[in-house]
């Protein structure tokens, strides 16, 4: 899809029924008349874990449609921006470049500025010090004397600048980076990022609709290779928060 199609969605339901007329019915019974209306997710929400997915797995052709349904449903162009910025880090420079190709187009269609994006250097949200003295600790252990560049990036890079930068919230950076492991197929790094989403607010039934949602657009094996894990984090939370304190 190019950069310069200004059009509301790159592929309408007209090219869908045109191909595969199944396809179209499916499209519009099971996505748009259910998926979207279930309750146990936002739209909103929807429409970040939808963003997320496609820049994760590249998927240019839907980003046009999404990026639009994400600005129409209340996702604020910062957010598409700074989400863009965050996918960078957890899917690669080379995916967000392609998703900058076609959000570029949106927001010129749709009159955003530069005005109404993040700021490159902005002033930090508040940080957990003695958390990410704990995280640190636990990589460095692991990593640190066979890939000390990796470690020094990770602390400096992600968890000191990204993760505190203000246009998304904690619990919506935890949102995309779940949302985009599961769609990648990064089924090991889901159960410290799935903990930190739900330590960020994310409800258990909440993320359990974030595995469903993605079943449409990242497809049922990598929903299925995913949901044990999701399933263990969610038991292991469990049996903490009901162990009597001490």
């Amino acid at each position: 899809m190019s950069g310069h199609n200004l059009s509301v969605s790159a592929v309408t339901p007209e090219d869908v029924s045109a191909v595969s007329p199944a396809l179209a019915a499916y499209t519009q019974a099971a996505i748009v008349d259910d998926l979207w209306a279930r309750p146990q997710l936002s739209r909103r929400d929807r429409s970040v874990v939808t963003l997320a997915a496609l820049i994760a797995r590249n998927q240019t052709i839907g980003i046009q449609h999404y990026a639009n349904q994400a600005l129409d449903h209340g996702v604020k162009p910062a957010e598409v921006s700074e989400l863009i910025t965050h996918l960078a880090f957890y899917s690669g420079w080379p995916n967000a470049f392609a998703a900058i190709m076609v959000v570029k187009g949106v927001f010129a269609q749709r009159g955003i500025a530069a005005d109404a994006l993040p700021a490159v250097s902005p002033m930090l949200l508040p940080l957990d010090e003695a958390a990410e003295a704990t995280r640190a600790a636990h990589v460095a252990a692991q990593f640190g004397a066979v890939f000390p560049g990796m470690v020094r990036y990770t602390t400096e890079l992600l968890f000191r600048e990204l993760w505190l930068r203000p246009d998304l919230t904690a619990r919506d950076r935890s949102l995309v980076t779940v949302s985009a492991l599961i769609a990648a197929g990064q089924v090991a790094q889901v159960p410290y990022h799935l903990n930190r989403a739900m330590d960020n607010g994310l409800t258990q039934e909440q993320a359990a609709e974030v595995v469903t949602h993605l079943a449409f657009y990242a497809g049922w094996p990598s929903v299925f290779s995913a949901m044990p894990v999701v399933k263990d984090v969610f038991e292991k939370r469990s049996t903490v928060e009901d162990c009597p304190s001490r």
